[in-house]
């Protein structure tokens, strides 16, 4: 499938600061998630005209949507990154595909000496395993700090047992060679657990016990001892960076950021889940009118939450006014405490900023995917030759496997995208079963009767998926029901079957219409198709589900589920009830 994701306007959008970038495919789903020091260099990195990796062009032929999470800094970016990579599984990071393949820290505890090594695959030796880490060079780059920092042993076992004097890494002061006794077993055993304490991300807990050991070699003239410890310390708070995105462990809250042109308005919800930044949603809530930026939050928050689950603490950069009111009925609904705050300090300020960044982007990013639409419809009612651009289009396709289950799909854009709230889909009847003309036939009969009684907007363009055929059977439906004026179009995929070779078949005109690949109303018009056959074959799929989990038996009148499973029980099955005569049942 070829992209329809205009990426230079995105591009054009994107904020050179550094997040975390998600790449979805045409069912929403993410295909890949990456960290940048600088999200439009990286992300504007995979639209080059430059050739591109095979895997990287593999992916991006996939691509439908960018969306991305902005972050204070580089470090924030890498620990989002593998938290939105353990919970998506995307299909395009191999390495980090599940837990099995993440690399862990290993300590083998049962040597009197034991070390630190990387490890990747499945957990059997016994010891400690500290991970799972987002990369390689992640685990190498620790390890070599913790070995800096608490003087491990790195060397294997094989090389320890053999060892009669100090190897280099004693000389240059990262190892206390417990190889040839340079160190006894019970001091050993405070570093390796001062080093495992550090990979708990006990920090705090590891600078006070060096200091305690350092004031206690101090005071019994252990002097090389202490100010070992010194070092120790120095370097620990060298490398005891504030990680914002990991920094209060166990706190669930919600922060709530907002951005406005005046016309159109975006609140980000950063999402931070037991202390770790889990990601960012944007929402462009719809105002009439001049709204305040207070009243317009008032009302998000209580339409947002009072709907669903609440963390305990909900930060805005703002006070509402019915903040207590809606503490209150969440509490009552919820069955825990729900506090609305909005002056905050540190991490949570920080965190604030963050949202408020996203949101920001957020706005950007859907202004420019805005006017990409109204150029697409523009560009749409030119090749159609329309007096005026379409404003609503809608789209059908229909979807079955053999003739069972047939579902057909009606799908709705307008120049703000797709309206989902009109989506709708028909459970076709058998008589239509493996009759794809008769189908559609059905479907627009049932969708367009109630157009007839004004029930539902009339669309501008009425969109079918298949050829002459298709086109025929709508053509046949507008007439009858004195819709003729609507204008159709059939969309076929062409001998090729591939995406942007797409013909349009038109009424009156004998051929098909082809247009460039890189046509803006046909991007659309691929999108629409897409969207039609993903709800169409949706459907279809739940629909021939359910009809397989149901037993025939359900159709018997007077037949409860208690006496169903009693017979099935007593005879062994269906099969057996099948088989069972008169006086067995």
């Amino acid at each position: 499938m070829s992209t329809d994701f205009d990426a230079s306007s995105f591009l054009r959008s994107l904020t050179h600061r550094p997040g975390v970038y998600r790449m979805l495919d045409a069912k929403h789903k993410v295909i890949y998630v990456g960290k940048a020091r600088d999200l439009k260099k990286r992300v504007s990195s995979y639209f080059q005209r430059s050739q591109q990796a095979p895997k990287t062009e593999a992916m991006i032929s996939l691509v439908q949507n960018v969306e991305v999470t902005v972050t204070n800094t580089e470090a924030e970016a890498l620990l989002l990154e593998y938290s939105l990579i353990k919970q998506h599984k995307p299909k395009f990071n191999i390495i980090l595909r599940d837990d099995k393949s993440y690399p862990y820290i290993y300590a083998s505890t049962e040597h009197a000496f034991p070390r630190l090594r990387f490890h990747r695959g499945p957990r059997k030796g016994k010891g400690r395993y500290f991970g799972p880490y987002p990369s390689t060079s992640a685990v190498r780059q620790t390890l070599n700090e913790l070995q800096k920092l608490f003087l491990i042993r790195p060397c294997n076992d094989h090389f320890f047992r053999n060892r009669s004097r100090p190897c280099l890494q004693y000389q240059i002061k990262r190892c206390t060679a417990p190889c040839v006794g340079l160190i006894d077993e019970t001091q050993y055993a405070k570093d390796i657990e001062a080093a495992m304490q550090f990979l708990e991300g006990k920090n705090q807990s590891v600078v006070e016990t060096f200091v305690d050991r350092m004031e206690r070699a101090s005071g019994e003239k252990q002097y090389e001892l202490a100010a070992r410890y010194r070092d120790q310390i120095a370097k620990l708070k060298e490398v005891e960076a504030r990680q914002l995105v990991s920094r209060s462990a166990g706190k669930d809250l919600d922060i709530i950021g907002f951005a406005s042109n005046g016309a159109m308005h975006c609140v980000t919800i950063l999402f931070v889940r037991n202390g770790t930044v889990i990601g960012s949603r944007d929402h462009f809530p719809k105002s009439s009118g001049d709204v305040d930026k207070q009243k317009l939050l008032n009302g998000f928050v209580s339409q947002y939450y009072l709907g669903r689950d609440a963390p305990r603490e909900i930060i805005l950069d703002t006070e509402i006014d019915d903040a207590g009111v809606i503490e209150h009925a969440l509490a009552k609904r919820l069955g825990h405490k729900v506090e609305i705050r909005h002056r905050v300090r540190g991490d949570r300020a920080r965190w604030m900023q963050m949202a408020t960044t996203n949101a920001e982007q957020g706005l950007n990013v859907k202004v420019a995917s805005n006017a990409t639409i109204r150029r697409q419809f523009r560009n749409l009612g030119e090749v159609l030759g329309l007096d005026e651009p379409p404003e609503r289009l809608e789209c059908f396709d229909v979807s079955h496997t053999s003739g069972e289950a047939t579902v057909a799909s009606c799908v709705v854009f307008n120049t703000a995208g797709a309206m989902k709230s009109d989506y709708r889909r028909f459970n076709l009847k058998p008589d239509s079963a493996g009759d794809d003309y008769g189908a559609m036939n059905e479907a627009l009969k049932r969708r367009y009767r109630r157009i007839k009684k004004s029930e539902v907007p009339i669309p501008d363009v009425l969109f079918v998926d298949g050829g002459k055929g298709q086109l025929a059977e709508a053509i046949k439906v507008l007439n009858e029901l004195e819709l003729n004026w609507v204008n159709v179009v059939a969309v076929a995929k062409g001998r090729a079957r591939k995406a942007g070779a797409e013909q349009l078949f038109l009424p009156g005109r004998k051929t098909p219409l082809r247009l460039q690949q890189d046509s803006p109303a046909l991007m659309l018009i691929q999108q629409i198709r897409d969207e039609a056959h993903r709800f169409a074959i949706t459907g279809h799929r739940q629909r021939r589900a359910k009809a397989r989990r149901t037993s025939s038996l359900e159709k018997i009148p007077g037949l409860g589920p208690k006496k169903r499973r009693e017979l099935l029980r007593q005879f062994g099955g269906l099969q057996g009830v099948i088989a069972a005569g008169v006086d067995d049942l």
